[in-house]
């Protein structure tokens, strides 16, 4: 394994920070290591900074991707946390529909994982949605995931989880029901998976294209990310809400004194945000 030098960390401390907006602090020095050395092994390289020149030098971005992709934690299961989830089906979606039940029909329900990894939580959100809602059809659904990792979104679209994966937060009952048996392990059925879509995206830049939204799932995205960014980040999610939409973030942060055009709301077990209204 290459070794990150002491003189080196400042400066793909900040390169990191300028892709995906993660601040490491010299402490993280073994996260760097772990996560970056196979790339740099395989280019050749002596040195992260010899790295870090083949990746500005790579006119078609590969090298860069590589290192989102590897640098970006990942780690996910299939209703991870389950208490969103039972915030998702008795609360949030029982009250939206209530909300729009007079206005408009079908009833459109537009929900965001602005952090979807390689799929395992926007399709427990569809899942949630089919056992709640039972007739989806009924409803004008739109389900976005998004990440910044190229190798992740390609992952989540294809729909196809090792052993492993699926036994990570769902009941054998479950997997019969949403799953079908293939060679490389289980594949979601054709229709959870007609019911999402994917796309890369960094949450650093502007993503005033994605649409606005009803719900949107932002959880545990913003735990390497120092305040200024925080702020920056959350704030440009809040534009891209409905005014009664609701924002629900990992169990472990907190907008409370970071954003104060959010209120936060408590059901259960559960805390997520809605933007204030004026007056």
């Amino acid at each position: 394994m290459i070794r990150l030098q002491a003189q080196e960390f400042p400066v793909v401390g900040a390169y990191i920070h300028a892709l995906c907006s993660i601040s490491l602090d010299p402490s993280k020095t073994y996260l760097i290591e772990n996560r970056l050395s196979g790339i740099a092994e395989e280019l050749h390289c002596g040195s992260y900074l010899e790295l870090l020149q083949k990746a500005k030098s790579d006119l078609s971005g590969g090298v860069q991707r590589r290192i989102i992709n590897d640098i970006t934690t990942r780690e996910t299961l299939f209703f991870r946390d389950s208490s969103p989830f039972d915030l998702l089906r008795f609360k949030l979606i029982p009250e939206l529909i209530d909300r729009r039940r007079s206005s408009v029909a079908p009833i459109p329900i537009r929900i965001w994982s602005a952090a979807c990894s390689s799929g395992q939580e926007l399709y427990s959100i569809a899942i949630a949605l089919k056992e709640t809602l039972g007739d989806v059809s009924k409803y004008k659904i739109r389900l976005l995931g998004t990440d910044i990792s190229d190798a992740a979104v390609a992952t989540a679209s294809e729909g196809i989880f090792s052993e492993v994966e699926i036994s990570r937060g769902l009941s054998e009952a479950s997997v019969a029901r949403y799953f079908t048996r293939v060679p490389r392990g289980w594949k979601i059925r054709d229709e959870l998976r007609g019911m999402v879509c994917f796309r890369r995206l960094n949450l650093v830049e502007d993503f005033s294209g994605v649409g606005t939204f009803d719900i949107v799932f932002c959880r545990n995205v913003a735990i390497y990310f120092n305040e200024k960014d925080r702020i920056s980040m959350f704030t440009r999610i809040g534009q891209r809400m409905e005014r009664d939409g609701q924002l629900v973030i990992g169990s472990m942060e907190s907008l409370n004194g970071l954003c104060p055009q959010f209120e936060s709301r408590r059901h259960l077990r559960s805390v997520y945000y809605e933007l204030k209204t004026n007056g």
